[in-house]
């Protein structure tokens, strides 16, 4: 398959489908998938694939937009250092609508912050270059996809002896997020449809432990309709044979080993440290920071940050969405006080979160 419309074809999906129901009826219950990534997320509500699966097999949404997840303290501390008269921000466009404990960013703005949307951290880099005199705080947020990203930016201010160079870092890193929900008895995930942008870098060994240790069977698998039926079908054929293993769909891509210079620089500039999550606590070694041989771009360590003192949305069931134990609709918000025009809460905002989805392409 060369083009994007061959993942589309409907006579094909229609075959899947007619596998997948007879596999599916084989099952000795309603079974739980979960895909662990805000793209997956948002094909599957654009393509109704819910709709089309057999009623054996529930696919819920877990903690896969890394916007969503990232704490409500880290806008404010953002929003905290806006307000230093010698500070840019800079950072990617689906923060800058995140609610913090009071305001946003994008309010912020408003008042008159410096505030610039980049395409890249290397943009944030060149902003710097441009801007001596400034000091430009770029918002490091994001999963093993983008943190090889911003350490490349921290290895180019450092080659190009930049000290106005910096980065707000709340890095983290999925398969750690993922092991703790298999271990939710609350949530009884039967099978994980991987995160392909992630499993590009990290690879697919990185889910080992999820087979081996935690019994759950895992599938990487691509974005198109076809892609995302397919590695239902891959789910439900290890559950039925009473297999727990590592499959990849999405090999056009996604290699056993993912992406080894990438990684090599994200572990060059960036260490293990636990993390907070938002709805999930802390999940010890599931976050990264900054090596103290580059302390010297981290934000943290060279400023004291006055941030107000953090708090949560009242009503929002953001928490819980990110766990899959409540659908986006079965938020009280969701729709009436929380819409993308007003969030309320980060999974309303970023266009890979599950209410955003759920809102912008219906039930």
């Amino acid at each position: 398959m060369k083009y994007s419309k061959e993942f589309r074809d409907p006579q094909v999906a229609a075959r899947f489908l007619e596998i997948l129901a007879a596999a599916a009826a084989r099952l000795d219950g309603v079974k739980t998938l979960m895909e662990v990534c805000g793209t997956h997320t948002m094909a599957i509500h654009r393509h109704g694939i819910r709709s089309l699966l057999p009623t054996k097999i529930r696919l819920i949404s877990g903690p896969g937009c890394p916007v969503c997840v990232t704490p409500v303290d880290f806008v404010d501390k953002a929003v905290a250092l806006s307000r230093l008269p010698d500070v840019i921000i800079a950072t990617f466009g689906d923060m800058v609508r995140v609610p913090g404990s009071t305001t946003s960013l994008l309010k912020e703005k408003a008042q008159g912050i410096d505030l610039r949307i980049v395409y890249s951290p290397a943009d944030a880099v060149a902003l710097a270059a441009r801007n001596p005199s400034r000091r430009v705080v770029f918002l490091g947020v994001g999963f093993e996809t983008t943190a090889p990203t911003v350490a490349a930016s921290i290895l180019q201010a450092e080659k190009s002896w930049l000290e106005n160079y910096f980065v707000l870092c709340a890095h983290k890193t999925i398969p750690e997020a993922m092991a703790l929900l298999g271990e939710d008895p609350e949530i009884p995930i039967d099978g994980y449809l991987c995160p392909a942008h992630v499993s590009a870098v990290i690879g697919t060994r990185a889910y080992a432990s999820l087979a081996t240790e935690h019994a759950i069977p895992c599938v990487v698998t691509g974005f198109e309709p076809l892609d995302i039926l397919q590695g239902v079908a891959l789910l439900v054929h290890q559950i039925l044979d009473g297999r727990a293993e590592v499959e990849n769909q999405y090999s056009r891509f996604v290699r056993r080993e993912g992406n080894p210079k990438a990684m090599e620089i994200l572990h060059r500039v960036f260490e293990p440290c636990d993390a907070r999550w938002r709805g999930l606590g802390t999940i010890p070694g599931s976050g990264l920071r900054i090596r103290e041989e580059f302390a010297a771009f981290d934000i943290e360590k060279r400023l004291t940050i006055a941030a107000e003192p953090a708090r949560e949305p009242s009503g929002c069931c953001c928490g819980e969405v990110l766990k899959g134990k409540i659908a986006p609709r079965d938020c009280p918000l969701f729709g009436t006080l929380c819409t993308p025009e007003e969030p309320v809460g980060a999974c309303m905002v970023s266009n890979e979160g599950a209410c955003a989805a759920a809102y912008r392409y219906g039930a």
